[in-house]
């Protein structure tokens, strides 16, 4: 256990001094590969569920299968810096601030067009029909959501099951972001990564939610989860943004525009409309719950070890 908690805070202090490399990142070559499979695979009109699900074990079996025969066969000193440099790869919580940042500057300083072009490099609702409010709330969301994927999942499974743990999470999670649309050609060539990568977040995605409350206003953020998530669309997205929300003390949620239309959502949260500062403090909420999850980590180690 402490090997892979002291793996898990150098990772983390990696991620927050490096951030993500800037090329020769893994997760493009794998986008590649995704892509190049599904052309080949997904001929169908209306996709096939099988070939999808083929599709997820040719590109997520062999580098797990990988990860695991280093770590039943290389000896601790060879295998621990391989565990931080996984763990620094699959994290994005520096890339997450950044995208944050830059567009609670522009809003914050009123430059709304900018804050519109760098709010729609992390959301896909058209971000032209947002008005400042708009803006600060589809941000804010993103903030919540991608801090349960990028950086909760990873290291939720990181520490459970080390290094073909965090792989298999996220090339799974990847695959789903390329292929999870309900769209005729991937409805049913992408249900396989989406439901396998909905299996793999539903534990992380609620200790997150919990974290947040923790981190946050705890009793707004366990009602408006109760109450809340079980409304939203998605199972693991529901109780991350609804308690995100309730902790924070906004309202999130509500119509969106996307592809043209006004969406529907149902209210998320309780409070104000969310503004440039409520980006900062969505960054600021999933920053203390990493540090408590690295705290949990090392009260376990420490109980472990003391074991008899």
């Amino acid at each position: 256990m402490w090997s892979l908690t002291l793996a898990a805070i150098a990772a983390v202090a990696l991620d927050r001094v490096l951030g993500e490399p800037g090329r020769g990142h893994p997760l493009g070559a794998l986008g590649r590969a995704a892509n190049r499979l599904e052309q080949r695979l997904n001929r169908r009109a209306r996709g096939d569920l099988g070939r999808g699900a083929l599709a997820v074990a040719l590109l997520a079996l062999p580098p797990v299968l990988a990860a695991l025969a280093l770590t039943l066969w290389l000896p601790w000193w060879l295998l621990w810096p391989l565990q931080v440099l996984g763990l620094w790869l699959a994290l994005g919580a520096r890339s997450l601030a950044e995208h944050g940042r830059a567009v609670a500057a522009p809003l914050a300083a009123g430059d709304l067009p900018e804050a519109r072009r760098q709010v729609a490099r992390i959301v896909s609702r058209d971000s032209d029909a947002l008005d400042p409010e708009g803006v600060a709330r589809a941000a804010t969301e993103s903030m919540l959501e991608n801090g349960a994927d990028a950086v909760f999942a990873s290291l939720f499974w990181f520490l459970v099951a080390g290094l073909p743990g965090v792989l298999l999470h996220r090339i799974v999670n990847t695959l789903d972001a390329l292929w999870g649309y309900r769209t005729p050609r991937y409805e049913r060539f992408g249900k396989a990564a989406a439901r396998l990568d909905d299996v793999l977040n539903w534990v992380p995605a609620r200790l997150t939610a919990l974290s947040y409350g923790l981190c946050g206003h705890l009793t707004p953020a366990l009602r408006c989860w109760r109450r809340q998530a079980p409304l939203w669309d998605s199972p693991n997205a529901g109780p991350v943004m609804a308690a995100g929300a309730g902790a924070l003390g906004v309202t999130l949620g509500g119509p969106a525009p996307y592809h043209g239309a006004l969406k529907q959502r149902p209210r998320l949260g309780q409070g104000p409309a969310p503004d440039a500062a409520t980006i900062d403090a969505a960054l600021a909420l999933v920053r203390r719950a990493m540090l408590l999850w690295l705290s949990v980590a090392v009260l376990i180690a420490l109980c472990a070890g003391a074991a008899p």
